[in-house]
């Protein structure tokens, strides 16, 4: 399975997204605004959408390059409201070359602590949020016979890690998803990639938390890694990996790592998990 590798990947000429449609979701902050940037530099015309409408605006406008941005409210649980910004784009630019299914949220913490409103906003959000991206630019990208569509998900979509299950849940329905649908769009000449990173320095690594786990601390030490992942320099690569149309982006390199271990040995990493979460709750006892 193609894997964007950073250490071996040769550079890829951008030139091939010029002029090309795009809407990203969750596009107010963290990947998304970066998504937003990587796009509009390679001459893109993007709809930024984010529930924090004016946020999203506010990022548009401090876009520079060939392409053009603009910002709009947008609840991705509404799939009348995803479906209408995806017309919009098609009414304004003829067609939708690029969907990026970017919106989401994070819970921390032990699961039986968990209410059920909150184990329902987080699959409203995480899976339906995606459905209804694909459900409204998937069959207008198959009567284009052309483009793209490009979910978030996570290392934890690959690999399980306690005290983050409803997320992993949720970033599992994703990868499933993309990689069943890449199957399919193929043969419509419609590509589908997932994003699965690590700790990435965007504000979800401060939100979430519930219980006494710190986000921060848990998603960096959890993985290994002592600082995250650069949100703008991980839109570059998702970008490289559209036009190489690859189906997953593993970042970074120790994710990729952990993500093969598991394959061959997961009982191992089973007891990593097991040993960490243990640590994490007597970390919080103590704090």
């Amino acid at each position: 399975m193609g894997v964007i590798d950073t250490a071996r990947r040769k550079q890829v000429d951008l030139a091939a997204l010029r002029g090309r449609s795009a809407l990203v979701t969750g596009g107010a902050s963290g990947i998304g605004a970066s998504l937003g940037r990587a796009l509009v530099a390679a001459g893109c015309h993007v709809v930024l959408g984010d529930i924090d409408g004016e946020g999203a605006r506010k990022v548009a406008a401090s876009l520079v390059g060939p392409g053009t941005a603009t910002g709009l409210a947008l609840d991705v649980t509404d799939a009348g409201a995803v479906a209408s910004a995806v017309e919009s784009i098609v009414e304004a630019r003829g067609s939708i070359d690029l969907l990026f299914n970017n919106a989401g949220i994070t819970l921390i913490g032990d699961s039986e602590q968990l209410s059920l409103a909150q184990w329902n906003a987080i699959i409203d959000i995480n899976i339906r949020g995606v459905v209804n991206g694909v459900a409204a630019a998937y069959p207008r990208m198959v009567a284009q016979q052309s483009g793209q569509i490009v979910n978030t998900a996570s290392a934890g979509g690959l690999m399980a890690a306690g005290l983050l299950t409803s997320y992993v849940m949720t970033k599992h329905a994703v990868v499933g998803l993309s990689l069943a649908l890449r199957t399919e769009a193929a043969g419509h000449g419609v590509g589908i990639t997932v994003i699965c990173p690590g700790a990435v320095e965007t504000p979800i690594l401060e939100k979430g938390e519930f219980g006494s786990i710190n986000g921060r601390d848990y998603y960096l030490k959890g993985q290994g890694i002592k600082k995250a992942v650069d949100p703008d320099e991980l839109a570059v690569k998702v970008l490289e990996a559209v036009v190489a149309d690859k189906p997953l982006v593993i970042e970074p390199v120790q994710t990729r790592f952990a993500w093969r271990l598991n394959r061959f040995l997961p009982r191992i990493m089973e007891r990593a998990s097991i040993r960490y979460v243990a640590k994490q709750r007597k970390s919080g006892q103590r704090g």
